[in-house]
């Protein structure tokens, strides 16, 4: 996927001006696909280059013009096609667990603090995700279109960062059992 498609997505939901959208992708999109702020004014400037969106100018009391972007009807197709296209299985790609598999090598209790320090990152995003659940889909059984779709992938989201915090928790209970083993009662 290019960056190109994401922002496809995001003004598909709703036209915006760069600076809009790039707040916008970071509280959405932003938590799978990642994006600096330059990035995407880039990127625009090429979508607009390639007729994918068009620009309006608004005037502003007291300040210069925003642009704001919408999808055009060729971007639209662009879309369409890319949404149809299939996709190969995502490749698992994970810095701390090749270091987890290489504990064993290093200072093991300095990782075992990575790993608790990830672990609450994981349990912190896991909460803010259940948080936009409880306030943006209350009733997720009356949700269709749009909305049903951006709840599932936040649903994904949180199937993702539970099973974070439950392979992080395996990881931590098995070396703590390993570093304080319950000693066998010898029976008379």
């Amino acid at each position: 996927m290019a960056l190109e498609h994401a922002l496809l997505v995001a003004l598909s939901e709703q036209p915006a001006a760069g600076l809009e959208l790039a707040r916008r992708f970071e509280k959405s999109i932003g938590f799978f696909w990642h994006a600096t702020h330059q990035q995407i004014y880039r990127v625009l400037a090429r979508m607009e280059a390639d007729g994918w969106v068009t620009v309006e100018e608004v005037a502003q009391t007291g300040r210069p013009a925003k642009k704001v972007y919408a999808v055009s009807a060729s971007g639209a197709a662009v879309l369409r096609d890319w949404l149809a296209t299939p996709v190969p299985m995502e490749a698992f790609r994970s810095e701390l667990a090749v270091k987890m598999r290489g504990a064993s090598y290093g200072d093991r209790a300095a990782l075992l603090e990575v790993v608790r320090a990830a672990r609450a990152d994981h349990e912190a995003r896991l909460q803010h995700y259940r948080q936009l659940e409880a306030r943006d889909y209350p009733q997720p059984g009356q949700l269709t279109g749009a909305e049903l779709d951006q709840h599932l992938v936040l649903r994904g989201g949180i199937r993702l960062e539970e099973f974070w915090i439950a392979w992080l928790d395996d990881y931590l209970a098995a070396h703590d059992a390993a570093a304080h083993p319950v000693k066998k009662e010898q029976s008379a």
